[in-house]
């Protein structure tokens, strides 16, 4: 009777260890990779080029399976804004490469067709305990077919030890002149960016009504303690768009690597619920005269390399410890 009994009472106690191990499980799928963390749905790498005008990652469920990001243009939810169709959830765009836009998906005012940045292919995919990782191949197709660039993306998916810790997404870009110079122009609209659910929004949103936009419920917070609106244009080491969804306060940071060229970067953080880090468009941060203050240019057969860490956290930035989050990746 006693041996009978011991069996369950083992089981109960060497169940809590097994579970607290972290481990990251990548499905790959025709169109997309699912990415599971600690057992959980964490996001989706969407990389269809019929469907998508660039990769982008959607949806993201931070602690607590919370979605962190805009549902649109991916889902329509009523409350949630539909303006710019082109703020993806997280992705990697620019206005201005070669005179070539691959930020919009509508045709330009002049009535220019943007180009579009084609998935080619893996070059690895491992899933594993400690980290899951990824690597793709893109090109940076033009309207008119052409190959302007190329870049190699490695990303990392760094699940937390502990069930409340931030869910954390690291995103190194090799940009290749595969096929001769690369400019990148001095434009607002480029780099890593997000699009963040309403309600972290500062300001949301009024149709039909006076005025057109009224305070949200969200805040905006840099590295250098500048708040809401102010953040744009400023360099920064991160940001953080932070409030409460769900009836939680969480946050989600961007970190800007070091070893970025140009770190630290000028930050495109808008009010209603967009944040990119953007090291190009000076000339618009700064409002400087000289149009290519900011450009960025890869002479023919060489590479320049972005890397990135974003951090879905609980609390607010100072109970996440992002300032520490940011110092840990930074001496990586």
């Amino acid at each position: 009777m006693q041996f009978r009994y011991l069996i369950p009472i083992i089981a109960l106690v060497a169940l809590p260890s097994l579970q607290a191990e972290p481990s990251v499980k990548i499905t790959e799928q025709p169109d997309r990779l699912v990415v599971e963390m600690n057992g959980e749905r964490f996001t989706e790498y969407l990389f269809n080029p019929a469907e998508r005008p660039f990769p982008s990652f959607y949806p993201i469920l931070g602690p607590g399976q919370i979605p962190m990001t805009r549902r649109f243009p991916f889902e329509t939810v009523e409350g949630e804004d539909t303006d710019h169709p082109h703020h993806q959830s997280l992705w990697f765009a620019h206005s201005l490469v070669n005179g070539h836009n691959f930020w919009a998906i509508n045709p330009l005012r002049d009535g220019r067709i943007p180009g579009r940045t084609v998935h080619k292919g893996f070059k690895k995919i491992d899933s594993g305990g400690a980290e899951g990782r990824f690597v793709a191949e893109n090109d940076y197709v033009a309207s008119d077919g052409t190959i302007v660039m190329t870049d190699t993306r490695t990303v990392r998916f760094l699940p937390p030890k502990d069930p409340n810790g931030p869910r954390q997404i690291d995103i190194t870009i090799a940009f290749h002149a595969s096929h001769g110079t690369v400019t990148f122009g001095d434009d607002k609209d480029g780099g890593l960016a997000f699009r963040m659910r309403p309600e972290l929004q500062v300001v949301r949103r009024n149709p039909g009504k006076k005025p057109a936009m009224i305070p949200g419920t969200g805040h905006l917070l840099n590295s250098e303690g500048i708040e809401g609106p102010e953040t744009w244009g400023k360099r920064a080491l991160w940001v953080d768009a932070y409030g409460e969804l769900e009836g939680k306060p969480v946050g989600i940071a961007l970190f800007d690597h070091p070893s970025n060229p140009r770190h630290p970067t000028y930050w495109h953080s808008r009010d209603y619920g967009l944040v990119a880090a953007n090291p190009f468009g000076k000339h618009h941060f700064e409002k400087l005269e000289d149009k290519n203050a900011g450009q960025m240019v890869i002479p023919a057969g060489q590479t320049i390399t972005f890397r990135w860490r974003i951090a879905f956290h609980q609390g607010s930035p100072k109970d996440a410890d992002v300032d520490g989050l940011y110092k840990a990746f930074a001496g990586e």
